[in-house]
């Protein structure tokens, strides 16, 4: 199938309103557009560096913990969270009752972030995993009571209120088992040639039109990206997120979605995706670099505290992970007295390690901002 000669799908009527019936994606796919190729081939070197930094980074994945949790909140913001980074590595106590509901959504994605990565180890890119996924994604949020872990049965739909004013209707759920049956052969369909970024490209594409889930669909469709990329071995570690991308370009993002099921334009979606793809490798490799040069300075500093350097060893590989800490955790982490951990907290800060933010005498937060602020903006 040509992208040039592609046709979406059809609208088929229903009572009151009509839903859109997308075109089946488990087929070989060419182009003509010059442009695709000269953006596929950027989105691949990129890519490409990023997954060396995968290689090479010791102890990657407690780096890529922050990636998760920057994609979960970014993710979230997307469908009207309003959680920041720094909030959604704080424990539920330390957020005001007005956010909790907002910091469980990006909570509970982060689970599910790390849930499916773990999964792959033991199950293909599947629908299953993708069950899996979003049965971790709703409990005790907006839309537990939506069939988390399921398929729909009932007909759902995007902007408006009601079927009738809704800005799109996705396809009768009735079509949504086969759909997405077709979608997870084309991921593993290998008597076709298919370029492993415009295979991704088209299954984003085509699951979001799907909308298979009563919600959660925006967040699961956006974790397909990188479970993809693993999957295929285009990436070691799952470190490419394009949630970041698609926010900040959240209008032309809708728009190239819905100019292909409106106008047949998967040239234009195909060349935005690639382009978001190759500006955040290269925006993630550019933090793994940073990262590489800041952890080199702080553990070059800790090496002159004497006998507490196994100590500020164990706590620095926390901070990695979680660069915002209390005295009460690095009591917990290090397994040592009140006055000892004090007494590292206050060594740590006093190298520019750690911050203190809360600006209180009880209760304080202490922030490893020099690393949080590669994650932020």
């Amino acid at each position: 199938m040509k992208f040039e000669s592609f046709v979406a799908g059809s609208w088929q009527t229903r009572y009151q309103y009509r839903s859109f019936e997308p075109t089946l994606v488990n087929q070989s796919w060419t182009w003509e557009d010059a442009e695709i190729s000269v953006l596929l081939e950027a989105a691949n070197r990129a890519i490409g560096e990023l997954n060396a930094f995968s290689l090479i980074v010791p102890d990657i994945d407690l780096f890529i913990q922050m990636h998760v949790v920057k994609e979960a909140q970014t993710s979230s913001r997307i469908e009207g969270t309003r959680t920041e980074v720094d909030e959604a590595l704080m424990s539920e106590e330390q957020i005001a009752p007005e956010k909790r509901d907002d910091w469980r959504e990006v909570r509970n994605y982060i689970d599910a972030v790390n849930l499916a990565i773990a999964s792959l180890g033991a199950l293909p890119l599947s629908n299953r995993l993708l069950k899996e996924t979003h049965a971790t994604l709703l409990p005790g949020v907006r839309g537990e009571h939506k069939m988390p872990g399921e398929f729909r049965t009932s007909q759902n739909w995007i902007g408006g209120s009601s079927l009738k004013d809704a800005a799109f209707v996705p396809p009768h759920p009735d079509g949504v088992p086969v759909l997405m049956s077709d979608l997870e052969q084309f991921w593993h369909n290998q008597g076709i040639v298919v370029p492993d970024l415009i295979r991704i490209a088209i299954s984003h594409y085509q699951f979001e039109t799907i909308h298979p889930f009563l919600d959660g669909n925006g967040r699961i469709g956006r974790l397909l990206v990188p479970l993809y990329l693993v999957h295929c071995g285009a990436l070691a570690k799952p470190s490419l997120y394009l949630s970041d991308f698609f926010e900040k370009n959240r209008g032309s993002y809708y728009d190239a979605l819905t100019r292909v099921r409106m106008s047949n334009d998967l040239v234009h979606w195909v060349r935005f995706f690639l382009q978001g793809v190759a500006q955040t490798a290269g925006k993630g490799r550019d933090v793994f670099r940073q990262i590489l040069q800041l952890r080199t300075e702080v553990e070059s500093a800790v090496q002159t505290t004497g006998r507490r350097g196994p100590m500020a060893r164990t706590l620095l590989q926390h901070l990695y992970r979680n660069p915002m800490v209390t005295a009460a955790e690095v009591e917990k982490i290090l397994s040592v007295s009140t006055p000892t951990a004090n007494a590292i907290i206050k060594d740590f800060a006093k190298r520019g390690i750690l911050v203190e933010t809360t600006g209180q005498m009880r209760g304080r937060i202490w922030v490893f901002q020099r690393y949080l602020s590669l994650f932020v903006g």
